[in-house]
């Protein structure tokens, strides 16, 4: 393999999981205790919650990050934005890392999240910058949870749906509020099977899609029963990557009734050319 080669190989590890990973997937076709500590079958009943607790707050503010090892390469993708979790509906601001030569990042990407789609901006290879480009995330293998470079809050929260066990490992601090920290395992069909309609394929498909429908995470609830933060670690192959792809990924939530308006493009502003692969 030449060094070309190697580089361009690494790259698609990581930025082309938004660049040209996302046009690949295209082409292929929890209530609870309100406070004080919980038993671990307490915490499998309140995870399942979660996303409810969400829901009841109507929306936030989040950060998101998201970093990828494989072939001994390592790249993180950080975001932020709001997300109305009563709609589905958010906005991000994704940045993607230098490449493997040392190159600056490409500009941000905005990303705009609604049930079963993913529409982005200034997507590059080839798409103008004033127009959109939209992923019906039902052909996605991992359902969105990876592919746009930012899990979905309110995916990441569905996932916990799927809790299938759960300890209590203690008490502690996320951005300077009281917050429970739980560690468990869930299983993406599982958490299909009760997710909202937005999300219920989207997971179906990552449960068939991953390396493994068994997600390990961490979560940190504060007392009112809301994430905090959750860190979920998922395994795919995809793309161009024949071993499995390592993924950690962190959402962060805070501000919660924060103003969260999400305007969808209009048809005209959506790009129908082909997207040139990168």
């Amino acid at each position: 393999m030449t060094g070309r080669q190697r580089e361009r190989r690494h790259r698609r590890t990581g930025a082309a999981v938004v660049a040209a990973g996302v046009m690949a997937g295209v082409g292929l076709g929890a209530g609870g205790c309100a406070g004080g500590d919980a038993v671990a079958g307490d915490a499998v009943v309140e995870l399942h919650r979660a996303a409810d607790r969400l829901v009841e707050a109507g929306s936030s503010k989040a950060r998101t990050s998201m970093e990828m090892a494989a072939g001994g390469t390592r790249v993180t993708i950080r975001g932020a934005g709001v997300y109305d979790y009563r709609k589905r509906m958010g906005r991000l601001r994704v940045l993607l890392p230098q490449d493997p030569a040392g190159a600056t990042g490409r500009r941000p990407i905005t990303e705009l999240l609604a049930p079963g789609a993913l529409f982005m901006k200034n997507r590059g290879a080839g798409v103008p910058p004033d127009k959109w480009v939209r992923v019906d995330i039902r052909t996605l293998s991992d359902g969105n949870l990876v592919t746009g470079g930012a899990t979905d809050p309110f995916a990441a929260a569905e996932v916990l749906r799927g809790t299938r066990s759960a300890k209590f490992v203690g008490r502690t601090e996320v951005a300077g509020t009281g917050v429970r920290h739980y560690r468990g395992t869930a299983d993406l069909g599982a958490a299909a099977k009760k997710a909202s309609e937005g999300n219920k394929e989207a997971l179906k498909a990552a449960a068939k899609g991953f390396a493994t429908a068994e997600v390990p995470f961490d979560v940190y609830l504060d007392d009112e029963g809301r994430i905090r933060k959750v860190r979920h670690r998922f395994s795919f192959v995809g793309g161009q990557q024949k071993s499995p792809v390592a993924v950690a990924s962190v959402t962060l939530l805070y501000d919660f009734g924060a103003p969260a308006r999400v305007r969808l493009p209009d048809a005209d502003d959506i790009y129908a050319g082909k997207i040139a692969e990168e």
